[in-house]
């Protein structure tokens, strides 16, 4: 996995883990901070993806199958 997509994956936990700490102290900004986690995960997954259909392409095995 690229470190990128690691990176968003660090992001999308610790906004998902900010985003319950704001519901469990009756504050509504934990929506911004779940939207935040919907994009980081969204870019983890193109990340991911991306860097294994490069490796397809360059004729290597990927390494998940």
């Amino acid at each position: 996995m690229p470190r990128i997509a690691l990176y968003a994956v660090l992001v999308c936990v610790l906004t998902t883990v900010a985003a319950v700490l704001s519901f469990v102290n009756g504050s509504f900004l934990g929506v911004v901070w779940l939207l935040m986690a919907g994009v980081s995960s969204n870019m983890a997954y193109f990340y991911w993806r991306k860097a294994r259909m490069d490796r397809e392409a360059a004729g290597e095995r990927p390494r998940d199958a």
